[in-house]
């Protein structure tokens, strides 16, 4: 026997720490699925808190705050006259009477999903399998649960799985499967990486087909500090077929109707025995895929967007060279912000050649952006009459002088800096500390060169299609990089081709193939000894790098932690 049941499946952006705020965002939900007569409402993981919230999770004030939030907010949609629609809210809660004990997080957190219906917390699901790789470190942050939850809602009997237990073979997955649910709902925390969709569908689609049930798996949106949550909400029926998707990077409510079978099993909680009479049965919508560029596009933008407005800044200040990297990010920067809310300074030395100022003319033009120009020659002059410097020490200086500027114009003026550097160069270590690299947030720090001029081209050709003028100076794209710090200097002095350093680094950063399996497969053993020497050297300017957004599998950050003091040399072995 089927039940019908229409669900509401909030994509939706929370605040880490915003409890007010994220709460406001679910009862605005509530008020939205309740006017298109949805029955049950299933938001992201930890939704009522952010996510991530890292060692947040270990304040005793922070975890009695989620749960009264939670307390209040069920309450709220009570007397706005919401009761009888079934929430499942994610928040952050601990679990009483553990003893305290060495090697578990003090307090006991724990990262669970309530049952909200009728003004009261019905039942509470808590995650089992606990993501310690990566950007996760939720086996420090949290204690995992043990108990499966199977709540039926309109006589179907709907199962609960949160983000990483759908992940791991066994566990909450044959559990849930054993007790043969009509329906399982997973609200998830699952950060953008490039492809990361494709896989998510596939194990989606697995786990439908293993339990012979549809599975709804909810993400959230929004960018949390250098991490982007880009939706992508999916629902697979019960053999495995794809039947409802929403938008990426977009914050929207999607519904699906769903003849669901009638629950026949022992669950944990009833809520309604009865089924509901049938009603017409809408179609459901699958949002088309965005393309790999596109994807990453609205992934920096959005990361850039959020880091801004969710830490209250209002503007941002970009250094223009004339290159393609401090192009791209100012692009970034007027689509995520606006061009009013963008400001571009050329600071140039006698170095900097006429077309380099001049491509930073059009960029600006093209964008509509503040732009500016501060002749820092005679500051650079000022400290060489100070101290002698040359070589490599007077290069940088000029670097310096243009980072002490611009960190002086964001004093001044209440700019956020945003570092131009990109992941190639990050990798290497082909930045001057203390001038390019200053800066609050770098939204190209996990863009390899190469990608720098996918995404450009991809840009402009956006701009054609829609008939306006493409951001990107041309001669920003097509000119050789130099840093230009001395005459007729050119990046291809001190780094290899781009596209000979970037296949490397693709494979040694991110890959983690060590140095003989790299020449072994083909690759010029002089060329990886030499990029893989750049690299283990740079680890210490690395650490000095400022946040930016992740859209690869290994960026250089929290995904990949090595020691800054190491003897070990992968070149040799």
């Amino acid at each position: 026997m089927l039940a019908p049941l229409r669900l509401a499946l909030a994509q939706i952006n929370p605040t880490v720490g915003d409890l007010a705020g994220n709460c406001e965002l679910i009862a605005q939900s509530v008020v939205k699925a309740a006017e298109e007569g949805a029955h049950l409402v299933v938001f992201p993981e930890m939704v009522v808190t952010g996510y991530p919230v890292e060692d947040l999770a270990l304040r005793p004030s922070f975890r009695q705050a989620s749960k009264k939030a939670l307390r209040d907010l069920a309450k709220r949609v009570f007397d706005d006259g919401y009761g009888d629609l079934v929430l499942v809210v994610g928040y952050l809660d601990e679990a009483e009477d553990f003893v305290n004990r060495l090697g578990q997080p003090l307090g006991a957190p724990q990262n669970a999903v309530a049952i909200i219906h009728e003004g009261e917390i019905k039942a509470r699901y808590v995650k089992h399998h606990l993501p310690n790789y990566g950007v996760f470190d939720e086996f420090r942050n949290f204690v995992p649960g043990d108990s499966s939850l199977v709540v039926r809602v309109h006589g179907v009997d709907v199962g609960v799985a949160i983000c990483e237990d759908i992940w791991q073979e066994g566990g909450t997955v044959a559990e849930l499967a054993l007790r043969k649910p009509g329906l399982v709902v997973v609200p998830n925390g699952s950060p953008y990486e490039r492809n990361k969709d494709d896989v998510r569908l596939a194990l989606v689609r697995q786990r439908a087909a293993g339990m012979h049930a549809p599975i709804v798996y909810v993400n959230m949106t929004g960018g949390q500090d250098d991490l982007v949550f880009d939706g992508d909400t999916i629902v697979v029926d019960g053999d495995a077929n794809l039947i409802a998707r929403a938008p990426q990077f977009e914050d929207c409510l999607l519904y699906v109707d769903l003849e669901l079978e009638v629950g026949s099993s022992n669950p944990d909680l009833v809520i309604h025995e009865k089924t509901l009479p049938p009603f017409p049965i809408r179609e459901s919508h699958i949002a088309p895929r965005l393309d790999d560029l596109a994807e990453v596009w609205n992934a920096l933008v959005v990361g850039v967007r959020d880091y801004i407005s969710k830490n209250n800044f209002k503007t941002v200040v970009v250094a223009i060279s004339g290159g393609i990297d401090s192009a791209l990010v100012a692009a970034i920067a007027v689509d995520a912000l606006g061009a009013d809310r963008v400001y571009g300074l050329s600071l140039p030395t006698k170095y900097s050649s006429d077309h380099s100022i001049s491509d930073a003319e059009e960029l600006a033009a093209n964008t509509g952006l503040h732009y500016r120009v501060i002749e820092i020659e005679p500051i650079v002059a000022s400290f060489l009459k100070s101290i002698h410097l040359e070589g490599i020490a007077q290069e940088n200086l000029q670097a310096r002088v243009r980072g002490v500027t611009l960190m002086g114009i964001s004093n001044q003026e209440g700019h956020l800096v945003l570092a131009t550097g990109n992941k190639s160069e990050l990798a290497v270590g082909y930045s001057t500390l203390y001038g390019d690299a200053v800066g609050a947030f770098a939204p190209i720090k996990d863009i390899y060169k190469t990608d720098v001029w996918a995404l450009s081209n991809w840009r402009n050709e956006q701009a054609r299609i829609r008939g306006e003028v493409a951001p990107i100076p041309a001669g920003s794209i097509t000119k050789e990089p130099s840093a230009e710090l001395r005459p007729g200097q050119k990046d291809s002095d001190s780094l290899p081709e781009y596209h000979l350093l970037d296949e490397v680094l693709l494979r040694y950063v991110e890959g983690d193939e060590g140095g003989a399996a790299l020449i072994a497969s083909g690759l010029d053993a002089s060329l990886v000894k030499r990029v893989i020497t750049m690299v283990d050297r740079a680890e210490y300017k690395r650490r000095q790098y400022p946040p930016g957004t992740k859209v690869s599998p290994r960026a250089f950050g929290k995904d990949r932690r090595l020691p800054i003091t190491s003897r070990w040399n992968e070149g040799s072995h």
